[in-house]
């Protein structure tokens, strides 16, 4: 095996390990982050002021709306398109809002009003995730 056949193989095993591992060390981390209470969970208030921290972030120009390149991939263009209900290609901060609380809801099967570390390393839990970081 030649040395860049070597080289090639590390790298993406590295790459490979790197990307399992953030799924599972997020939902923790995630917590403590946007946990402002300190109880261990996540409820929807908590959830909504962390996505509205991140919305005023990513919105640069200050226009109070976020378009497809602001939102850098958090949303397919088809989850835009059905987050945008007047169809003018943005989301304003209710709009994103909205489908933070779907999400949220998504990630809540037990219907508890709160969020764990366990609901977050979910499916719909990593979904929500990429709307508050």
């Amino acid at each position: 095996m030649s040395r860049r056949s070597v080289a090639f193989a590390m790298s993406f095993a590295m790459a490979a390990l790197l990307l399992s591992v953030p799924a599972m060390a997020a939902s923790p981390n995630a917590v403590k982050m946007f946990d402002t209470d300190n109880d261990g969970t996540l409820d929807l208030a908590e959830v909504k002021k962390a996505a509205a921290a991140l919305f005023a972030k990513l919105d640069p120009d200050k226009d109070g709306t976020l378009d497809a390149r602001e939102l850098r991939g958090r949303l397919t263009p088809k989850e835009l398109a059905t987050a945008d209900p007047d169809k003018d290609g943005t989301l304003t901060l209710d709009e994103y809002l909205a489908v933070v609380e779907q999400r949220f809801n998504a990630a809540n099967p037990d219907k508890d009003g709160t969020l764990d570390a366990k609901e977050l390393k979910s499916r719909a839990g990593q979904a929500l995730l990429r709307l508050l970081k």
